[in-house]
């Protein structure tokens, strides 16, 4: 049963919203003043407040800056329920961060669904969500009630890109987000004399172009394609939008988006400092973690030698008389140019 904390210094108003409440199956507290309700939600840790605005001893807005100061309770959901109806008030409320706003008088259908509204909200952002365009969705849907990024992605915004096809390049400004529908994608910084290395490879379902976004300043690497691709394109301002409406549903973006940067972090790391064999062996596993759809199948990928020895950050000669010994040892086989991993197991032990 969710809780909620009614705060309301007009003993019949919140007695009448408290047996409202209470009928629709809410475990409900009341408190009759700003300064008692502050004390009870660090008790009670309510599922959701219900404020009023004008009271004694600490009003409203005191009471929701009193919540968001708290870590206990700072991410519950806040209505405020007032009967100020004008415009300089309402925008009061929704800039300090009140998640809805009920002006006196109200019916009980009104009340519930703001609630449900609210409640349904909070718990989806609880949830540990993918980052994928249905995780996005869902997290576009918790900001605004809508949930139209699927339509964004579906209709006008997919783009058809060749394969070795740029798609956005070291040094440009970013105006768009960028979702992975098909194919694979590498990034990669390159030399000046012209040499690459690979510093993500991405998968259906990834999104990518978002750090200069975040940063505010140019791509710090080159995407390209390795086969034909579609790619949802979201343009910037969408994007903004979504990270500025909703401070919640902001760090919880940032959260899925950058859900890959430690793995990128040891990568680069193992780059720099691996042997030979665990350069090459880490690249096969990384090639095998993005883009195996058969767990249950020995994993076989065909990638040119120079790709792979870009992903593995050695010479393409250095590359291939490894993956010569590596077939030796029968860690993986060579069949029409697929690369087929044939004991994960072992080269999984090259790399620990």
């Amino acid at each position: 049963m969710k809780k909620i904390l009614l705060i309301e210094d007009n003993d019949h108003i919140r007695e009448n919203t408290a047996e409202i409440l209470e009928l629709a199956n809410y475990k409900v507290t009341t408190a009759p003043n700003g300064k008692i309700g502050v004390e009870i939600a660090l008790q009670l840790i309510p599922d959701l407040i219900i404020c009023d605005i004008m009271m004694p001893v600490l009003d409203g807005y005191g009471v929701l800056h009193a919540v968001q100061k708290n870590e206990l309770i700072k991410n519950t959901p806040f209505i405020f329920l007032t009967a100020k109806t004008e415009r300089n008030d309402f925008r009061k409320g929704m800039e300090s961060g009140a998640d809805d706003y009920i002006t006196k008088p109200f019916d009980g259908t009104e009340l519930l669904n703001a609630i449900d509204s609210r409640l349904k909200k909070n718990e989806l952002l609880r949830q540990q969500l993918n980052p994928t365009i249905e995780g996005l969705s869902l997290l576009m849907q918790a900001s605004s009630g809508k949930n139209d990024l699927n339509t964004l992605a579906e209709d006008r915004n997919i783009n058809k890109y060749k394969k070795k096809q740029i798609i956005y390049a070291e040094g440009n400004h970013p105006h768009k987000l960028y979702y992975l529908v098909s194919g694979k994608v590498k990034a990669f910084k390159a030399n000046e004399d012209g040499k690459e290395l690979v510093t993500e490879l991405y998968s259906p379902g990834d999104f990518f172009g978002y750090i200069a976004m975040l940063e505010e300043t140019v791509y710090r690497d080159t995407t390209e394609t390795m086969e034909e691709c579609s790619l949802a394109i979201i343009p910037k301002e969408d994007f903004d939008e979504l990270l500025n409406k909703n401070p919640q549903v902001a760090r919880k973006f940032i959260q899925l988006l950058a859900k890959n940067i430690s793995e990128k972090e040891e990568h680069l790391l193992g780059l720099a400092y691996n042997s030979l064999r665990k350069k090459v062996a880490e690249a096969l596993l990384i090639l095998e973690k993005k883009y195996s759809e058969n767990k249950k199948e020995n994993f076989a990928i065909t990638i040119s030698r120079e790709s792979l020895a870009t992903i593995a950050g050695t010479a393409t000669e250095s590359l291939i008389r490894t993956l010569s010994d590596f077939r030796t040892e029968k860690l993986i086989e060579i069949k029409g140019g697929n690369i087929v991993i044939i004991n994960q197991k072992n080269l999984s032990y090259l790399i620990n």
